[in-house]
């Protein structure tokens, strides 16, 4: 017998009938009752257990914030800004300053990854452009094109190519008809040609770093500039 224990015998009655003590610590359908030795002990156990998690989750949070946080990876999704804007030499500078006019274009977009997939064609177009009266000033207000609403894996840049410019400026006679399009094997290279793909430098505006790509057209003179934003995200 455990030291500071005394054995009191007892019974009671309920709808079974009476159950009597048969030692200390069990009754006759050997169920523990309290002041059992291996009982107290095992809620010992759990108190100290109990105290150790308490002090866990008191204590550290910032440690349980890390490792919750650990789950998250770092990753990016893209934003594609287009800008129109005509040479110096351009026709529409030279003969039809201050005349309206409208542009429209086709960009290819492939942007895939394994959390998200697009393959299309784009086609914005801008009615309502007024041609400015000097060099420097866009056709078109930096707008944005495209973009991704998931985040994903880090990747490569998103494949874009403006395949075709086309529009009209000025009325009457002075009227101007822009054509532009991609040269393709087997045809003639098109009055209007456009060459897309031409690299730009880098830069960083209040978007964020960007990456430049220019599509530009022979003999109108007019460039489609893509600005390609990398967005830092978690997924």
């Amino acid at each position: 017998m455990a030291p500071g224990f005394v054995p009191v015998p007892f019974s009671f009655s309920n709808h079974s009938g009476t159950v009597r003590v048969m030692e200390q610590g069990t009754t006759d359908q050997g169920v523990p009752i309290i002041g059992h030795p291996a009982l107290l002990r095992g809620v010992m156990r759990f108190g100290r257990q109990a105290l150790c998690l308490l002090a866990l989750f008191v204590t550290e949070p910032a440690l349980l914030r890390k490792a919750a946080g650990q789950t998250q990876q770092l990753g990016l999704r893209h934003r594609i800004d287009v800008v129109v804007s005509a040479e110096p030499d351009a026709p529409i500078l030279q003969h039809l300053r201050g005349a309206k006019g409208e542009l429209s274009f086709t960009v290819r977009l492939s942007a895939n990854s394994k959390e998200s997939k697009f393959f299309g064609m784009l086609r914005p177009s801008f009615p309502g452009i007024v041609v400015p009266n000097g060099a420097g000033k866009p056709l078109v207000q930096q707008t944005r094109l495209w973009e991704e609403e998931i985040c994903h894996q880090r990747r490569g840049l998103p494949k874009v190519t403006v395949t075709q410019l086309a529009g009209h400026f000025g009325e009457g006679d002075g009227r101007i008809e822009i054509s532009g399009i991609n040269r393709h094997i087997g045809l003639l290279v098109p009055p209007d040609e456009l060459t897309p793909g031409i690299k730009l430098d880098s830069g960083r505006d209040d978007l964020g770093l960007f990456y430049g790509f220019r599509a530009q057209t022979r003999s109108s003179r007019l460039n489609v500039d893509l600005k390609i934003y990398p967005i830092d995200c978690f997924f």
